[in-house]
């Protein structure tokens, strides 16, 4: 069982280094696409449309990660002015919340990747590409958050702190 955790663990921070690797790759798509306009050139069609993409992955693909380090912005607010026990039943409650949308979210992934490809559906602007490649995303990386706000509502560390403010 640690194997597969272990596993598991790893697939969610390789996909949060790809997503940084997206990251950088826009910073050079957007850099390069912006000089050769300045010096009155064209830039490659497939240059805008690789940063579209990069956009859709690296969100996607960094979303499980931030999830597992409570990076998603939420107000600790209310939870500061709870009583613990309370605080705990409410991050519980808010988590299993998350769980379901995600799984919801995940099923419709499913079903969008399933009409793409019995569609034989694809995007067609710089290049050919097979839209369920693009779609795949939506039911993995929700598929994982879904994982992972479970780990909060069931586990033993909650999603809420119960600190409000910047604690960084």
């Amino acid at each position: 069982m640690r194997l597969l955790v272990r596993a598991y663990d790893g697939l969610v921070s390789l996909m949060a280094l790809v997503a940084a690797g997206m990251l950088v790759w826009l910073m050079v798509s957007i850099l390069v696409s912006v000089t050769m306009r300045n010096l009155g050139l064209q830039p490659m069609a497939w240059l805008f449309t690789s940063s579209e993409y990069a956009l859709l992955y690296m969100t996607m693909l960094g979303a499980p990660w931030l999830v597992r380090r409570k990076g998603h912005v939420h107000i600790e607010l209310v939870t500061a002015a709870l009583p613990p026990r309370a605080r705990r039943l409410l991050s519980r409650a808010v988590s299993l919340g998350c769980v379901i949308v995600c799984a919801i979210l995940t099923w419709k992934g499913i079903d969008l990747v399933q009409t793409n490809i019995a569609r034989m559906d694809f995007d067609v602007r710089a290049y050919f590409f097979p839209r369920w490649l693009l779609t795949i995303a939506f039911p993995i990386s929700f598929g994982l958050m879904a994982i992972e706000f479970a780990r909060f509502a069931f586990g033993r560390e909650l999603l809420h702190s119960g600190e409000a403010g910047i604690h960084e």
